[in-house]
């Protein structure tokens, strides 16, 4: 099978596109033909050795693949050959066929769109989880979410809104403000690209409390980090959570008096060790996000989808920050 491999540390433009053995499922596994691969930005880390996980190389980054059973496992049961699915791969995913655990695949409903299906996992599923689990987002609170027109900041508009909160997002262009408002998002605002300096920080600290109001964010969503966590912070509400996600701008360093001021929580948000830890209650989002999307409240929005050989170019996007919505490489049928 052609499968995209990382020999070595470094950009997407290591990656090499080769003939390898086709994977085997074993115990309590899945052989998946795989669909499509969904690119995250653990991908982007995961071949600079910059990710929590680091595969023995040679290895094919993707974590998200959609998919069609084609061979099952010792030890499982309630799968078939011929079985659509999804599932979480860590690594893997960018490959013609992939080995998954049985406990991390989910199956694919009935008409639903195998190349969008790919898409929904990681978004939706740590938005979920981040919003009612961590951020304890009620109908009519306000939800700001940072970087909001990226394939998680997309899915936390759609999920905000189907939870009834109001709904603000932060982007850094008229285009993806654009991508925001078709979202769903009930108001946006630009904010200018970092490194601030401490005038500059101010002055965005006012803007995201102009655009929140007069009472704060009860729930930001920060999927960013960067110079835009502690302007985002300054605009929380009494007791509001602060839902720290993801760092591709830098691991910010926050004030804690502005905690103690606010009475605010600052909350990690580790999906996958959660998925881990409790996955009946990740199943359970899962099956109401699966509900979400068939009532048509959210749908994950693939904005561009590329050939295997060119899976490079889609991490290259995501690396630079570039991409609207989900990046999608298609491989099978």
């Amino acid at each position: 099978m052609k499968a995209l491999l990382s020999r070595a540390p470094g950009g997407p433009e290591t990656l090499e596109l080769a003939e390898v053995a086709d994977p085997v499922a074993g115990k309590g596994e899945l052989l998946v033909a795989v669909t499509a691969c969904a690119i995250n930005y653990p991908d982007v880390l995961i071949i600079e050795d910059k990710y929590q996980f680091r595969p023995e190389r040679p290895f094919a980054p993707g974590g998200e693949v959609s998919g069609v059973v084609e061979a099952v496992g010792e030890g499982v049961t309630g799968w078939a050959v011929g079985d659509r699915l999804i599932a979480l791969t860590t690594s893997g995913g960018l490959a013609e066929k992939v080995a998954v655990p049985a406990g991390r695949a989910f199956r694919v409903p009935d008409g639903a769109s195998m190349i969008e299906a790919s898409a929904l996992l990681l978004t939706y599923a740590t938005s979920i989880h981040a919003l009612l689990d961590r951020g304890r987002l009620q109908a009519g609170q306000t939800l700001l979410v940072l970087g909001a027109a990226g394939g998680v900041g997309l899915a936390t508009i759609e999920l905000g809104v189907a939870f009834g909160a109001r709904v603000i997002a932060a982007v850094s262009s008229e285009e993806k403000a654009a991508a925001a408002r078709e979202a769903g998002a009930h108001d946006v605002l630009v904010y200018p690209r970092a490194p601030f300096d401490k005038a500059q920080s101010k002055a965005l600290a006012d803007l995201f409390k102009e655009k929140v109001g007069p009472n704060g964010a009860d729930v930001i969503y920060d999927p960013v980090g960067g110079d835009y966590a502690e302007p985002a912070l300054r605009a929380i509400a009494w007791e509001g959570r602060y839902l720290v996600v993801g760092f591709p701008a830098g691991i910010p360093r926050l004030p804690l008096n502005l905690t103690l001021l606010k009475s605010c929580d600052v909350c990690g948000v580790f999906w996958g060790a959660f998925t881990m830890r409790d996955p009946r209650a990740n199943q359970a989002h899962v099956e109401r996000l699966f509900s979400l999307w068939g009532e048509g409240r959210i749908r994950p929005r693939v904005t561009e989808t590329f050939p295997l050989d060119r899976a490079g170019d889609a991490i290259a996007k995501m690396a630079g920050r570039a991409a609207i919505g989900k990046l999608v490489v298609t491989i099978g049928g």
